[in-house]
């Protein structure tokens, strides 16, 4: 598991991605979906990171909610990993 405070980061394969929403209905201020149909990893200047593999910060009070969209998520998309060792410890490469 994670430690506290431990800077994390969060992406979206959207090619896994099924449009379902849960994750924006969780963490709106983390992710979006887009008008093609796709969640998005939003930055901290609240624009959408819509390159591939394109990461945003885990903001500590919203880590519950990121944690809760990775484990609902029907598409299995979302991968929450540690910044200084890029280690996956939330979704689906999640050790």
């Amino acid at each position: 598991m994670a430690g506290t405070g431990e800077a994390l980061e969060v992406w979206i394969d959207q090619d896994l991605c099924t449009g379902d929403g849960i994750c924006a209905q969780y963490a709106p201020d983390v992710f979006e979906l887009d008008i093609d149909g796709l969640a998005y990893v939003k930055g901290e200047d609240d624009e959408l990171r819509q390159q591939p593999g394109e990461t945003a910060p885990v903001p500590l009070t919203l880590l519950q909610d990121v944690v809760d969209s990775a484990k609902e998520c029907p598409g299995d998309c979302i991968h929450v990993r540690r910044v200084s060792d890029g280690v996956e410890v939330y979704g689906p490469d999640a050790e």
